[in-house]
C-alpha cells in the first residue's frame, strides 16, 4: 500500500518490538519521521529517526519523552498507542494489584500519551491517533477476563475520542488484532505445558487457520494514520482472520 507520509512525524509508544516495532518501520517506509518510545532502552527498528525510553505508566516520563520527540524532529501528526500488557485467567485470578497493572499501561497509558501529545497534534493539518485495541474488546476469549476488559475500554476510549476531538481535525481510530506472532504470545506459548499443542489451538481458533504477523497488523495501523484515510474517524479495523464475525463449518460436519 502506498501512503503519502513525507513531511510527517509519528510517535509509536511500545515500539521496540512486536506490532509497536512493525507500524513503526511501517510508517518509516511510508515517508514518516518517527519517534519509538519504549519503556525499555528501545532498538532502532527499520531506520526510525529516533528512540526516547518513556513509561506509560509516568505522567513525568510521557511529558519528557513527547517534549524531546518534538524539539528534535520539530512537529507532531501522527500518535500509534501500542504500549500494552496481557493477564491470564478469568475473573477471579488476578489480583487488584494486577488487574491495575493492566489498565495503567493499556488505558491509562492512552490517557498519559494524549494529554502530552494533544497541543502538538493541534496544530498539524494531518493529525492522527491509532490506538491498539484487540478481538478480545468484543469475542469472549477464555481465560483473557483482565485483558479483554482492558480492551473493550480502549475501543469505547477511541469513539470518546474521536468525538471529542472531531471538531479539532483530530482522527482517532483504533486497530483490533487477532492473535497475532509477538513475543508475548511466544512467551505465553513457552509457559504452557505443551507449546505445541496450544499453538496449533491459538491458530485453529481462526478462520484463516494461522496468527497474524505484527507487519500485517501494521498495514493496517499506517493506513488508519496516514492521510490515506482522511475520512475515516471513530472506527476500529479488525485484522483478525475472520475471527470476530466468521463461523465456519466444523471440519466433521
Amino acid at each position: 500500500m502506498s501512503l503519502d507520509l513525507d513531511g510527517l512525524v509519528a510517535l509509536v509508544t511500545g515500539g521496540a518490538s512486536g506490532i509497536g516495532a512493525a507500524s513503526a518501520v511501517r510508517l518509516t517506509e511510508g515517508g514518516a519521521q518517527v519517534a519509538v518510545l519504549d519503556r525499555d532502552e528501545p532498538p532502532s527498528p527499520g531506520g526510525t529517526a529516533m528512540t526516547v525510553r518513556a513509561d506509560v505508566t509516568d505522567q513525568s516520563s510521557v511529558d519528557a519523552a513527547v517534549a524531546s520527540a518534538v524539539e528534535t524532529l520539530g512537529r507532531l501528526d501522527i500518535v500509534v498507542n501500542s504500549a500494552g500488557i496481557g493477564a491470564v485467567g478469568d475473573v477471579t485470578a488476578n489480583n487488584d494489584d494486577e488487574w491495575l497493572g493492566v489498565y495503567q499501561v493499556n488505558v491509562l497509558g492512552i490517557v498519559r500519551v494524549m494529554r502530552a501529545a494533544l497541543p502538538h497534534l493541534r496544530q498539524s493539518t494531518s493529525a492522527s491517533v491509532v490506538n491498539l485495541a484487540s478481538i478480545a474488546a468484543t469475542a469472549g476469549l477464555p481465560q483473557r477476563a483482565c485483558y479483554s476488559a482492558s480492551k473493550g475500554a480502549v475501543a469505547a476510549l477511541t469513539r470518546a475520542m474521536a468525538a471529542d476531538f472531531a471538531p479539532l481535525g483530530i482522527r482517532v481510530n483504533a486497530v483490533s488484532p487477532g492473535t497475532v506472532d509477538t513475543p508475548w504470545v511466544a512467551r505465553l506459548l513457552a509457559a504452557a505445558p505443551d507449546p505445541a499443542a496450544t499453538r496449533v489451538a491459538l491458530e485453529a481458533r481462526q478462520p484463516m487457520g494461522r496468527l497474524a504477523t505484527a507487519e500485517e497488523v501494521a498495514e493496517a495501523v499506517a493506513y488508519l494514520a496516514s492521510p490515506s484515510s482522511s475520512f475515516t474517524t471513530g472506527s476500529c479495523l479488525t485484522v483478525d482472520g475472520g475471527m470476530d464475525g466468521l463461523r465456519l463449518p466444523s471440519p466433521s460436519s
